[in-house]
């Protein structure tokens, strides 16, 4: 049975790269890969050729978004394969960009490939920790998206395996790797706004029917689901809250959780997230602001590149005073994301974000959806 499956894949990939990029597979240089049960200060720092890599789920929201990320970055990464346990999801994805570009394969296939250096996994939410988990026993890196499951001692069992085996876990917060966000990253590191006092942020969007019908059916409602990415950041700058108090008002009488806000307490600072998925004008009204005792720094709208910066000292390149700022935006929203892991696992850099940063995050987005007191 093996045997049969490494043929399958060995066809599969040569009719991959045959039919989709118009190249024999004898003229793919695959890496030879060391051990990834390695810790990151003994692993052999990996060749820059594209590193072998899959995707499991395809029920994410972000899942078709993760795939062409990957596939569209040939010089990093080369996707062998995807896999859906659903028959109904993986027949409808099957037919669809961008799965119909790339061989569909197993879970077991997936996990058990040698060549595989890492999954992503888009799951649905009640699946994303478990699997995380045997990606993990397989030896492989993850790219686990956002929030990453519900049960929080599952969550921290999986990361702690992760870090015992030195393999990195990626969550799939794309505004990490924003130019607006880096640039905020730099002023809190540097001090240009002073002690933080407040934070402000939101995500707001009209949701379609088949949303509604996500975060109707999954707990912590829009917060959960999309509340997650502000508090990533706000814990990256502040940490754990003392206390959290969420609130939720739904927006219909069916009592879906679309509209709610949690405060976020600390002994000199307060954040407040909002989410509010019944909002015509929610995209555009997406923000980021951070305030201190010398300066503020606002992303509006939240993927846009333009930030409202105000210093009372010039800082670097910018001015004394209040200006505005605008960078350019990357061309596909998660590429940073993959272009990070990659480097990460070649081994030439230090993954930034750690695993208790992840678990602090995680415990702190069930507070604040109510799904967990803490």
């Amino acid at each position: 049975m093996a045997a049969k499956a490494m043929n399958f894949l060995n066809l599969s990939r040569r009719n991959f790269f045959k039919n989709t990029l118009g190249i024999s597979a004898a003229a793919i240089s695959w890496p030879s890969l060391p051990s990834l049960q390695l810790g990151h200060s003994d692993r052999i720092e990996m060749p820059h050729a594209p590193l072998a890599i899959g995707q499991i789920g395809a029920a994410h929201p972000h899942a078709d978004g993760k795939l062409s990320a990957m596939l569209s970055a040939k010089d990093d990464w080369q996707v062998v394969g995807w896999a859906e346990t659903d028959p109904d999801l993986r027949q409808i994805a099957a037919t669809k960009a961008p799965y119909n570009r790339v061989p569909q394969l197993t879970v077991e296939e997936l996990l058990q490939h040698q060549g595989v250096v890492a999954l992503a996994i888009e799951t649905r939410l009640d699946d994303a920790t478990e699997m995380a988990h045997e990606a993990l026993r397989s030896g492989k890196h993850i790219h686990l998206d956002k929030p990453g499951g519900i049960d929080h001692e599952s969550f921290v069992a999986m990361h702690r395996a992760a870090e015992s085996r030195g393999l990195t876990v990626q969550m799939g917060y794309m505004l990490r790797y924003n130019p607006a966000f880096e640039l905020l990253f730099q002023a809190v590191q540097e001090g240009w706004l002073g002690q933080i006092l407040e934070i402000d942020a939101a995500m707001g969007k009209l949701a379609d029917e088949p949303t509604r019908r996500l975060i109707s059916e999954q707990p912590g409602g829009a917060m959960f689901e999309i509340g997650c990415h502000l508090i990533d950041i706000i814990v990256r700058f502040l940490g754990c809250p003392d206390k959290v108090e969420g609130f939720n008002t739904p927006s219909t009488r069916e009592g879906v959780s679309d509209n709610q806000c949690a405060v976020l307490c600390y002994p000199h600072a307060t954040a407040v997230v909002r989410t509010n998925f019944a909002d015509p004008f929610g995209s555009s009204r997406r923000r980021f602001n951070v305030t201190g005792t010398e300066g503020s720094f606002e992303i509006t709208p939240l993927e846009s590149g333009k930030i409202r910066l105000s210093l009372t000292q010039a800082r670097g390149e910018y001015s004394k005073g209040e200006q505005m700022v605008e960078l350019p935006i990357n061309n596909g929203r998660y590429d940073g994301e993959f272009a990070d892991l990659a480097s990460v696992i070649r081994n030439q850099k230090a993954f930034e974000w750690s695993h208790q940063h992840d678990i602090d995050v995680h415990a702190t987005a069930l507070q604040a959806a109510g799904i967990w007191k803490g």
